[in-house]
């Protein structure tokens, strides 16, 4: 069974097709079809991923899947939330993400570093499908004071998972495809699908 995934990100896209893999699935990236990615233009997490899920049915003609994500933390009251991609400005860099994030948290004292990555997918079947299919997961942890870690993306360098004392970054990607706020999210789509 194909499906685009309607991302341009390299680890998303490298997660979904992971997890998605088992289930027979075959992931193809948007950019196969040449279709750009639609702007993020809500306020929410679903709202973003239903305009990626659609915009990438119009432009490929297969059932897309699409992931809003993103970090929320608790002392920065859900920042950088929906914005977590351009939390440092539009064109920033996962490092400029990070640096903004720990400078925003410098006087917070570690039990008040509280986090949470949270993942909304939508399965669509087709660009005018009346009822996406949508899940959401969450993955708990807290804001490491200095990045640690060489896997992931985004901001795995500075997320300490709950319960095991390392970043994200530093799972490897058969561990974090487990425990993820996208594994989580993916394991209710399959099940509602």
């Amino acid at each position: 069974m194909r499906i685009v995934a309607a991302t341009g990100n390299r680890g998303k896209l490298a997660e979904l097709s992971a997890l998605l893999a088992p289930g027979g699935w075959e992931v193809v990236a948007q950019s196969q079809f040449n279709c750009s990615e639609a702007p993020e233009t809500a306020v929410t997490f679903v709202e973003n991923a239903l305009l990626k899920a659609r915009n990438a049915c119009a432009h490929t003609g297969l059932a897309a899947i699409a992931d809003d994500s993103g970090l929320e933390v608790d002392a920065l009251h859900g920042e950088p939330g929906v914005r977590s991609a351009r939390y440092a400005g539009a064109g920033a860099s996962n490092a400029d993400n990070i640096r903004k994030l720990l400078a925003a948290l410098e006087a917070v004292e570690a039990p008040r570093r509280t986090a949470r990555f949270r993942c909304v997918l939508v399965y669509m079947r087709h660009a005018a499908d009346p009822a996406p299919v949508i899940s959401a997961g969450v993955w708990e942890g807290r804001i490491a004071e200095a990045p640690a870690g060489d896997n992931g993306f985004g901001y795995d360098p500075v997320f300490l998972v709950d319960g095991l004392g390392k970043t994200a970054a530093q799972l490897n990607a058969s561990v974090k495809n487990r425990l993820s706020h996208r594994a989580r999210a993916l394991r209710r789509l399959s099940a509602a699908l």
